[in-house]
């Protein structure tokens, strides 16, 4: 957080980022279960989170993101900035700090399976 800053002044600062998507392909999402992935753009809420895999890409960062939820482990998409066009970026999947051991037990173990 910024020093000097609300909360709610560094709340309203963040961006959460969702592609464009078509207006059938939104409503088909706001019916499904991955309608709530979205990519927190600089959000200082998040800046104590333990980064647990890097991606190059918001819907792969969203998956292994619900692998996690699914699992009972809280977890976000990050960014320090927007990705382009097709959804590509510096994409940053984190965990809160105390949740970083069991997160990265259990996606290593998602590795492995593949």
């Amino acid at each position: 957080t910024c020093e000097g800053c609300s909360p709610s002044s560094a709340r309203s600062s963040a961006r959460v980022y969702r592609p464009a998507i078509g207006f059938r392909d939104r409503l088909r999402a706001a019916r499904g279960p991955g309608r709530a992935g979205g990519l927190h753009i600089a959000d200082p809420r998040f800046d104590d989170w333990e980064v647990v895999r890097e991606f190059e890409d918001v819907e792969t960062a969203r998956s292994w993101k619900q692998q996690l939820v699914e699992a009972g482990i809280e977890a976000v998409i990050s960014s320090d900035h927007p990705p382009d066009r097709f959804g590509r970026g510096d994409i940053y999947l984190q965990v809160p700090p105390d949740l970083w051991s069991e997160a990265e037990e259990f996606l290593a173990n998602l590795d492995l399976e593949g």
